[in-house]
């Protein structure tokens, strides 16, 4: 099957982290058709490939599989209609991350590698990895032994599609993508009608001011030189007009780069929370828990050299831009903390490059990247190609930067 009609099947058959069954029974099939010794189920779902040729290197090409929660709104002719079991309800389920795309491009990088022996030395290890979304996909693979099982890389690499042109790339040495923090907050109220709020405490309410309140934690206790995100994306309260709930539940995400900086915004919204309650005469204290967290992914800045001139090789070294610190959060950062190697992760343009005419400055492609749909948008929709071919390319140019002949 050529990439395209790769890519457009797993963008058809998305699933969600731990359920991604069908896409690493693909990726395996993929890499033992290339000549790859193939485990399935590390970790969970996730699939190692390993491609030994001679003395050299180690060298692993991650790509994560999962895909979200959310409802396609592309129109594409190959858009998911899927849906899936998430905590006993039934979702739809879209790659609006573009995990498909890392996954077609890391098995286009296997099949060119695999053919190419006679260009390099050393060790492949193709790394397909769940649940990135949610958080524990990389650490579930290392604590399922993937080094001990495979062999320890002596670098690792991988990229993210990002709504940047397709043909440009984005490193940058030092930190790269924030560490996140998923935060659930219960807030304790006592039901009752909804005619007669008196009698009640309305956890909506309580939950509306913590909200509001929640965003001063940025605005008014993290300096304006220091990074920090935090996005309260669900607030879930009642089920009919009339009946005022016990409780209210809200999900919050928090992006930083700096430990101390995090320490501080999560200290400020547990304080914030617990405020909140007292001050609406809450029954009993809010539970404020930390779900998920992953740290920080830092690139080596030694071997984001050594990878930005092999990426320029592909593109050309005035489409390789510095595209500054990321938001957007990746645990890839874990495989190489827990080998104690370098890590080198970088950006993907797929967007239209029509969309960007015009724009000759990377200040400029970044104004143009806020006006379109980007990650997680029910509307994203990288372009296939140059996409695709630049993200195999990318692959095997910054896997041989690490195994010369």
């Amino acid at each position: 099957m050529n990439l395209a009609d790769l890519y457009r099947d797993l963008h058809q058959h998305p699933e969600l982290a731990f359920a991604e069954t069908r896409t690493a029974a693909t990726a395996a099939r993929e890499l033992r058709a290339a000549g790859f010794d193939t485990t399935e189920g590390v970790g969970g779902t996730g699939v190692v490939g390993v491609l030994r040729n001679g003395d050299g290197p180690t060298v692993l090409l991650r790509a994560d599989m999962d895909a979200l929660p959310v409802r396609e709104k592309t129109g594409l002719p190959y858009a998911s209609t899927a849906v899936a079991d998430r905590d006993g309800e039934q979702v739809p389920v879209a790659h609006a991350c573009g995990h498909d795309v890392h996954v077609t491009c890391l098995i286009g990088a296997a099949r060119q590698l695999a053919a190419g022996r006679d260009g390099w030395r050393g060790t492949v290890l193709a790394v397909f990895q769940p649940a990135e979304e949610v958080g524990g996909g990389a650490e579930a693979m290392v604590e399922d032994g993937l080094f001990d099982r495979f062999g320890k890389p002596d670098v690792v690499l991988g990229q993210h599609v990002a709504p940047i042109p397709a043909g440009v790339l984005g490193v940058r040495p030092g930190p790269a993508f924030a560490a996140a923090d998923t935060v659930r907050v219960v807030l304790h109220g006592r039901g009752g009608h909804g005619s007669r709020p008196e009698a009640a405490v309305d956890p909506v309410v309580m939950a509306a001011a913590t909200v509001l309140r929640l965003q001063t934690v940025v605005s008014r206790e993290i300096a304006g030189g220091d990074t920090c995100v935090v996005t309260v994306g669900a607030m879930r309260a009642g089920t009919v007009a009339n009946i005022i709930p016990d409780d209210a539940e809200l999900l919050l995400s928090v992006r930083s780069f700096d430990p101390v900086v995090r320490s501080r915004a999560l200290d400020a919204i547990e304080r914030i929370v617990r405020a909140e309650a007292a001050a609406s005469g809450a029954p009993r204290e809010p539970e404020v828990t930390v779900l998920t967290s992953f740290p920080a992914a830092v690139n080596d800045a030694a071997a984001a050299g050594r990878v930005g001139e092999a990426l320029a090789a592909v593109v050309g070294a005035d489409r390789v831009v510095d595209p500054g610190p990321v938001t957007g959060s990746e645990d890839v950062g874990v495989f190489a903390t827990a080998a104690g190697v370098p890590l080198v992760y970088w950006l993907l343009g797929g967007a239209d490059p029509a969309a960007f005419a015009g724009a000759a400055t990377f200040d400029e492609l970044r104004h143009v990247a806020a006006t379109i749909p980007a990650n997680h948008s029910p509307l994203f929709a990288p372009v296939i190609s140059p996409t695709l071919d630049v993200g195999v390319a990318s692959l095997v140019a910054a896997a041989r930067s690490w195994m010369p002949v």
